[in-house]
């Protein structure tokens, strides 16, 4: 047999080439290749209605109460605290759903939350748990509720402060749950923010914006008047507050950052003004506290760092809290517990377990029950942990952060990514608060389509100290921009991702940010997910609800004013709008046509501007939604579009938007062909707007 040798040089070319074509497949490979060994979790398990979610106990001990579906609308369902299967319905929402209730202290009623399209003109009901009658207590158009009390020693009746008379200042009334009547407590002529009120419903402190952005605290004078009590400067103004007094009236406790940085727990002596700090954590800003449900004395305080971490302030709540946190390696928190405190409910979760509530009775061995799980449909699914990150801005602060890895790039599961792969920059709202480790249905869903996601406390976030928070003092779109763009290279040299691989997408200050990305480094970001961003911050300080009148100087200073024509330039110049016509990569945005805080005109104004200049858009319009898409309905078909749009940009997988749309809202005023199967979907779309 002949045999024919190939020249060396021939040997080495064919290897050589064998190698490329071998490192080109690999490359080649998506992100959806990469996660197709891993199930897909339908978007209807992580968006949709939860079974059963917000578990209390009535403050007598005698009823369950939760929410939960009814004809697929969110709504309060009680049953006898011993046999939760007589559960029913007390409520018959159709339309929004509600989010947010409590029990008051009269026997055999709640009350609840509810506004209309995302108005945020909340209006504050009683239901009558036995005939399910419910009463508008605050009957009033464009009225936004605030509960300023309510009271074991006057269960008949809550403080409720109302803003009908003027809408930039609540006047306090006490209204009685049974008729709905009002009397009259407090005419706000003082322009007050806040309240603090005692057990027995006096009016004994309050808080008053100063011209500086800082606070006054003033104190009752007995005389039906105030007087002046504490001053809080700006820098400590969103670190120092009053927060609530014992039921003696006797204690006021207080979060108090001034001198320091952190803001820790005080009791204040209210007869001598003594002062005694009871917990600080040079780390991170005091944050939850659990509190006699008799005395109002605090028994324990939470710290939330990298996670949240209990401390119990007396050796008798120390013991319960640790069979609790025994339950698991997440994090526990204590929803409800009845006046006698003999029974608690216990909401358990991990990053990767959603909710899991149980109910605690007290005594020598503390019996842990195990109630409802909140979406039990996705036990067993391959939800994935979140890890905890520390990373350092070019200018040496500290960004806590957390980073979710799909299961493509971190197959031994510990945090460290096997390889890189597209990565969403996540971004929290605000910017005054901050994101925290827990499990999301957002981060799941992206790791489950093959992205890892990335959530960044910048500065300007809320809970790691004033200093912290002040830092983001007129950096909106410099400094605290720099910080997001410091974290996506700090994924990049730990593997997470490449520099071209990168999205962003956030909601409200995230939504801004994600315009930011887009316009002020065009090529940060392969492409950009804006949920109720602001575009023209002029126009944004100029419509923001009439009631934010107490928090208005605040914004000013840390934002920009523009009462002054310095303000009013610098907004300009650090509004994506002035900068739209530099915008190359793909933009997404949402909005929710009724938004009291980011008016649709935000959304309308840079859809308008790239239309102007021929720059490709896709809006997403909810006409019954504001600032968010509340409604599971839209949720869901936002999030089909979302995910279709990041597919295309990133490569992850998409589960095809098959019946997502329906009972949604959803409209699409320009960009439908920007999304596969976006157009067609809308075709057989029967929009259903429910207020």
């Amino acid at each position: 047999m002949l045999r024919h040798s190939l020249p060396a040089t021939a040997t080495a070319l064919l290897l050589s080439l064998s190698i490329s074509t071998a490192l080109a497949q690999s490359k080649a490979a998506t992100a959806a290749e990469k996660i197709a060994g891993t199930e897909l979790i339908p978007r209807d398990l992580l968006f949709g209605n939860p079974e059963r979610s917000s578990v209390l106990i009535s403050p007598d001990g005698q009823t369950l109460s939760w929410l939960a579906p009814v004809d697929g609308v969110m709504n309060v369902w009680v049953a006898p605290a011993n046999d939760p299967s007589q559960a029913k319905a007390v409520t018959a929402d159709k339309a929004r759903g509600i989010r947010n209730y409590f029990w008051s202290y009269q026997p055999g009623v709640l009350l609840y939350l509810r506004d209309s399209g995302g108005d945020e003109d909340f209006h504050l009901f009683s239901v009558d748990v036995a005939s399910g009658k419910a009463t508008d207590l605050t009957p009033f158009p464009k009225t936004t509720a605030q509960v300023v009390g309510t009271s074991h020693a006057h269960p008949e009746s809550i403080l409720v402060g109302m803003n009908d008379r003027d809408q930039k200042w609540h006047d306090v009334y006490r209204v009685e749950l049974a008729s709905g009547k009002r009397t009259l407590v407090e005419k706000n002529e003082d322009e007050i923010g806040n309240y603090l009120v005692d057990d027995d419903y006096a009016l004994r402190f309050a808080t008053k914006a100063r011209p500086d952005g800082g606070q006054e605290v003033l104190q009752a004078d007995g005389k039906g008047g105030w007087k002046p009590y504490d001053t809080i400067p700006f820098e400590d103004s969103q670190t120092t507050m009053p927060m609530g007094l014992t039921t003696d009236g006797k204690t006021l406790y207080t979060l108090d950052s001034r001198g320091r940085d952190t803001a820790a727990l005080y009791a204040v002596d209210v007869a001598s003004g003594d002062k005694k700090l009871l917990f600080e954590d040079k780390r991170a800003d005091v944050g939850n506290a659990l509190t006699d449900p008799r005395t109002g004395v605090a028994q324990a305080v939470a710290v939330d760092y990298l996670r949240e971490e209990w401390t119990p302030l007396d050796a008798g709540i120390g013991a319960d809290l640790k069979k609790l946190q025994a339950i698991g390696p997440g994090e526990v928190g204590v929803n409800a517990r009845t006046y006698d405190d003999k029974t608690w409910i216990v909401a358990y979760s991990a990053a990767e377990t959603p909710v899991v509530y149980y109910r605690y009775d007290r005594g020598t061995d503390g019996k842990l029950t195990k109630l409802f799980s909140a979406r039990p449909a996705l036990d067993g699914k391959p939800l994935v942990a979140m890890w905890p990150q520390e990373i350092k801005s070019r200018d040496g602060m500290t960004l806590v952060s957390y980073l979710t890895l799909p299961r493509s790039a971190d197959a031994d599961n510990d945090g460290k990514a096997d390889g890189p792969v597209p990565l969403v920059l996540l971004v929290h709202g605000g910017p005054w608060a901050r994101d925290g480790y827990g499990y999301t249905g957002t981060s799941q869903w992206l790791a489950n389509r093959g992205y890892a996601t990335l959530q960044v406390n910048y500065r300007g976030s809320t809970g790691f100290g004033k200093n912290f928070t002040n830092a983001g003092n007129g950096q909106w779109a410099a400094k605290m921009h720099d910080d997001l763009l410091d974290a996506v290279q700090w994924a990049v040299k730990s593997g997470v991702t490449t520099q071209d691989q990168v999205a962003i997408m956030g909601g409200s200050y995230g939504g801004y940010a994600t315009l930011v990305g887009v316009t002020f480094t065009p090529d940060a970001f392969k492409c950009g997910v804006d949920i109720v961003g602001p575009s023209n911050l002029n126009t944004l300080l100029s419509t923001v609800p009439a009631y934010w009148a107490s928090f208005y100087e605040q914004l000013a200073k840390r934002m920009g004013d523009p009462r002054t024509e310095e303000g009013k330039k610098w907004l300009v110049e650090r509004s994506p709008l002035t900068h739209a016509d530099k915008i190359t990569k793909p933009l997404l945005i949402g909005q929710g046509a009724n938004d009291p805080r980011v008016k649709q005109a935000e959304a309308d104004q840079i859809v308008d501007a790239m239309k102007a200049k021929n720059i490709p858009v896709t809006y997403v319009l909810f006409p019954d939604e504001g600032h968010g898409f509340a409604r599971p309905a839209n949720s869901k078909a936002f999030n089909a579009v979302a995910e279709g749009f990041l597919g295309q940009c990133l490569g992850g997988r998409a589960e095809p938007i098959g019946n997502d749309f329906a009972g949604s809202s959803i409209s699409v005023p320009t960009g439908a062909d920007g999304v596969p199967g976006l157009a067609e979907a809308l075709k057989s779309h029967k929009q259903e707007i429910k207020k």
